[in-house]
């Protein structure tokens, strides 16, 4: 059985060294005599515990341990010190230090037993995680809800594909589940127990997004006061779900593709070259094939990203899954709130599977919620839902017309609605947005789409 590693850190070398030859029979230990020799090897080599002196030359064992906890597998921290005081022991715990012993009244079997004692407290929470996730992966497709043909067909290759390293498209309009998808993949995959890592692309600026994903060195630019771990460190043995992949500049496609092809990537500001194993999980509401022909997004990595690709159906081409949907929002919600509705009204239900979803799950799920809060009795009524669900028909658009009955198209239909509400909002589009039933997020992209330019009031 492979001994548990330590790491002493101390600057005097018959210190060190005693501590080495007292704790090698039971425990693989390193040694290092500041925090930059101790830092590079906790970077190069898994440490089980990180064993340091407060008093260190160039940084103090207290920010070494601050930075050992940043890493993506983080030792057991212990703080030796011979200037013990309950302040210090309380600021050690504070920055991360699992425990704290006096150097002066430091006993070899008092120390010994509290490593294994802080091995073992770390053992019982990684088990503890373990069986979360174990559950979590033999559950995966719990929240994965649907009957129709479509779904099926995409919960299959869910399946399939879980127990791979494959890389995975997830193609779909936005509120089709992709997330939801994505966690599936992960919970049912050998990966489970790692992390799962979620980064949204269009939230942050290309220079950011480098950043984030990537992690930078201390100085790399204005504003990098420390070194940041990114989140493919972060994912390390584990899950990154990159979403709205299309969103990405090319400078960061190239280095998308690289790590794709060798596992391997810089931080910002470093030419050190790191790896890491992280299976790619990435999505996108844009038609990427569009965008390649266009030049806009490289077709080597396209077809990087594609290895497996799933396209998610929009909720109005699976409306025999809306009842199902419905209803398993109805019970989260009426649960959330303390209310006691039970179910929907024929002429609720009705609403809810004439309507076009241009949200669609997302959507549907906002509405649900909407009528669960405004139910008066134990059933959903038709009055309940957002107006743009139970309200197109006999609606006035403009003299003459309505919604339902004039010869607009779905998406002049949907326009006309964006435009009605952002008019009786004056201009609110958080407002706007609840009304209709969609995400502040959802309506910017619609109002985009729509080239419909309007200043919020309010």
């Amino acid at each position: 059985m492979k001994k548990p590693t330590v790491l002493i850190v101390d600057d005097e070398k018959p210190t060190r060294e005693g501590l080495r030859a007292a704790l090698e029979d039971r425990f693989e230990v390193y040694v290092a005599e500041d925090a930059p020799s101790a830092m590079e090897l906790l970077e190069r080599e898994p440490v089980d515990v990180l064993l340091t002196d407060f008093r260190l030359p160039l940084e103090d064992g207290m920010k070494l341990i601050q930075r050992a906890k940043s890493l993506s597998r983080p030792p057991v921290c212990i703080l030796m010190t011979a200037y013990g005081s309950e302040e210090l022991a309380v600021e050690a715990m504070k920055r991360g230090a699992d425990d704290y012993i006096p150097k002066g009244r430091m006993q070899i079997d008092e120390l010994e037993m509290r490593i294994s004692r802080a091995l073992r407290q770390r053992q019982l929470e990684a088990e503890n995680v373990a069986l979360h996730q174990q559950l979590d992966r033999r559950y995966g497709l719990e929240h994965l809800v649907g009957e129709s043909p479509a779904m099926k067909e995409v919960f299959e290759i869910v399946r399939q594909v879980a127990p791979t390293r494959a890389t995975v498209l997830l193609l779909g309009e936005s509120g089709t589940g992709k997330e939801v998808i994505a966690r599936a993949i992960h919970q049912l995959s050998p990966r489970a127990r790692m992390p799962l890592v979620i980064v949204h692309c269009a939230a942050l600026a290309p220079t950011l997004l480098e950043s984030e994903l990537f992690g930078h060195e201390k100085g790399a630019f204005t504003g990098a006061h420390e070194r940041r771990i990114g989140r493919f460190e972060q994912a390390h043995g584990g899950t990154l779900f990159l979403d709205e992949i299309g969103e990405i500049d090319t400078t960061l496609q190239i280095k998308l593709l690289r790590f794709l092809g060798e596992r391997t990537f810089e931080r910002v500001g470093s030419n050190r070259t790191l790896t890491a194993d992280v299976r790619l999980i990435a999505a996108t509401n844009k038609d990427l094939e569009q965008m390649v022909k266009a030049g806009k997004f490289r077709e080597d990595l396209y077809f990087r990203l594609r290895v497996v690709e799933i396209r998610l159906p929009p909720l109005r081409e699976r409306k025999e899954d809306i009842p199902l949907l419905a209803h398993r929002f109805l019970k989260e919600f009426a649960a959330e709130n303390q209310k006691p509705v039970r179910d929907f009204t024929a002429d609720a239900m009705e609403a809810l599977l004439n309507y076009s979803w241009p949200g669609n799950v997302r959507e549907l799920r906002t509405a649900v919620e909407h009528a669960v809060v405004l139910c008066r009795g134990d059933r959903i009524a038709a009055r309940d839902l957002p107006a743009s669900v139970r309200g197109l028909q006999g609606v006035p658009v403009s003299a003459g017309s309505t919604l339902r009955d004039s010869n607009l198209t779905l998406k002049e239909a949907e326009k006309e609605l964006i435009l009605r509400a952002l008019r009786e909002t004056q201009g609110n589009r958080t407002l706007a947005a609840k009304k209709i039933g969609i995400s502040r997020r959802t309506l910017h992209r619609k109002l985009k789409q729509y080239q419909i330019e309007q200043q919020e009031e309010g």
